[in-house]
C-alpha cells in the first residue's frame, strides 16, 4: 500500500515537468529547454499500463532504507504539494517558481530536495532527462536557498 501511495505522490508530482540545461561541462550552456512549457510539457504525464507497470517495479527494487529515507524526505515537504510540481517544472521548461515555493523547498532541506528530485526523474515519463538535470536541480535549489532566508 506504501508503494502505491509514494508512486501517487510521485506520479502526481512528474505531471508538470520539462527541463533545461543539457550541460554543466560548458561555458555556453545551452538555456533551451528540455520540454517546451505548455502542450508538450503537459503531455508528459500520459501514462501507459506498462509504464505504470516500470514505475511500481522501480519503486518495489528500492533499498529499504533508501526508500525509508525518501519518505521522510517527503513527510517533511508534505506542505509543498503543488509547490514541488512548479519545482520539476522549473528543472524542466525554466518557468521559476514562487519565492513560497522555494521556502517550502529550502525548510525541507537540500539533501531532501536533491534525493527526491533524483528518484523522481527514474520514473518512466521522466528517465529520458535523468542524465540532464543534476546540474539543474542544484541550480534550482541554488536560486531558492539565496532567494529566501530561513
Amino acid at each position: 500500500m506504501k508503494t502505491k501511495t509514494i508512486f501517487m505522490a510521485f506520479f502526481i508530482m512528474t505531471t508538470l515537468v520539462s527541463y533545461a540545461y543539457p550541460s554543466f561541462g560548458r561555458e555556453d550552456v545551452d538555456v533551451e529547454p528540455l520540454v517546451n512549457p505548455g502542450r508538450e510539457f503537459d503531455t508528459l504525464d500520459v501514462i501507459s499500463p506498462a509504464s505504470q507497470d516500470y514505475n511500481i517495479y522501480m519503486l518495489e527494487i528500492l533499498p529499504p532504507k533508501y526508500k525509508m529515507y525518501v519518505e521522510t524526505c517527503m513527510d517533511k515537504m508534505e506542505p509543498i504539494g503543488k509547490c514541488g510540481l512548479y519545482v520539476i517544472k522549473e528543472i524542466l521548461t525554466n518557468e521559476p517558481v514562487s519565492r513560497e515555493c522555494c521556502l517550502k523547498v529550502v525548510k525541507a532541506g537540500k539533501q531532501c530536495f536533491i534525493e527526491t528530485n533524483k528518484l523522481m526523474f527514474q520514473f518512466y515519463q521522466l528517465k529520458r532527462f535523468a542524465s540532464q538535470v543534476s546540474f539543474k536541480i542544484n541550480e534550482v535549489w541554488n536560486r531558492c536557498s539565496a532567494e529566501v532566508i530561513i
